[in-house]
């Protein structure tokens, strides 16, 4: 039986010095160093060594697991528990030296998920949980917001590098958001916007084609935290990143209606 709790002590720390060495590599940084893997999806040796020493210090933790991380460290098969790993989320953000960006850890078994840590390197800031506690912002228990109509929500936006499939779908929620609820952001970051909402900041979230390294860690802050994450018809697909809809459920069926109105 994993001590959830002692682990997640651990990881939340691993998380930490992995996000002092990236801030320290932003020191440093130019954009020379970059790799594209995609049309305007890039890569830098700062996220492949992050992602090299937080998975040699997860093996130690727990040899047992495997791992789905972002730049391809792992192969998953059947093992009863797996990490996924986003070494540096928001990497064109750290790029163009530009907030937020953060490393994210989660850990599931074959049915659900086990712990997450979300550390955001520019502010500082520590979200984590795991299964059967509350969710915490550098040591503060944290909750969704109580906002239940879409005129006051302050909604965070994705727009994914799979831009033509979702170009019809970013043009739908602005024509019918934008000047009906509180603001529209674009920050560039799931993790951390999951977070944000398990922390008031943001009543919701909408993006698609995205990885499960990208929303694992935050989807069980922010359920932990009160809220709720679905795919765009209101299931539970949401968790390969295909399709996220996450809120603090109080405005989530008003979302998915107007989604379901493309």
């Amino acid at each position: 039986m994993l001590n959830l709790s002692e682990l997640t002590d651990k990881v939340r720390a691993l998380a930490i010095e992995a996000g002092d060495f990236i801030r320290e590599e932003r020191k440093k940084f130019h954009r020379e160093a970059i790799e594209k893997k995609h049309a305007h999806d890039y890569v830098s040796y700062v996220d492949k060594e992050s992602e090299k020493k937080i998975v040699t210090r997860l093996k130690e933790l727990l040899p047992e697991a495997d791992f789905i991380a972002e730049e391809g460290s792992g192969t998953l098969n059947d093992e009863q528990y797996c990490w996924l790993v986003d070494p540096l989320d928001g990497t064109t953000n750290f790029i163009h030296d530009n907030a937020p960006y953060c490393v994210s850890i989660a850990l599931r078994s074959k049915k659900e998920l086990l712990l997450g840590v979300v550390y955001e390197i520019c502010r500082n800031e520590c979200f984590w949980t795991y299964k059967g506690a509350p969710s915490y912002l550098n040591g503060n228990e944290i909750h969704v917001s109580a906002i239940s109509n879409l005129d006051d929500s302050f909604i965070a936006l994705g727009f994914p590098y799979a831009t033509e499939e979702y170009k019809p779908m970013a043009n739908h929620l602005v024509n019918t958001l934008y000047g009906n609820v509180a603001g529209l952001r674009l920050m560039g970051a799931a993790a951390v916007e999951l977070c944000y909402i398990a922390a008031g900041r943001f009543e919701a979230r909408i993006e698609a084609f995205i990885g499960p390294w990208d929303i694992a860690a935050g989807t069980i802050i922010l359920q932990n935290a009160g809220g709720m994450i679905t795919d765009f018809k209101g299931g539970d697909s949401y968790s390969s990143g295909s399709q996220v809809l996450a809120s603090n459920g109080r405005i989530h069926r008003d979302l998915l209606n107007i989604i379901d109105n493309l």
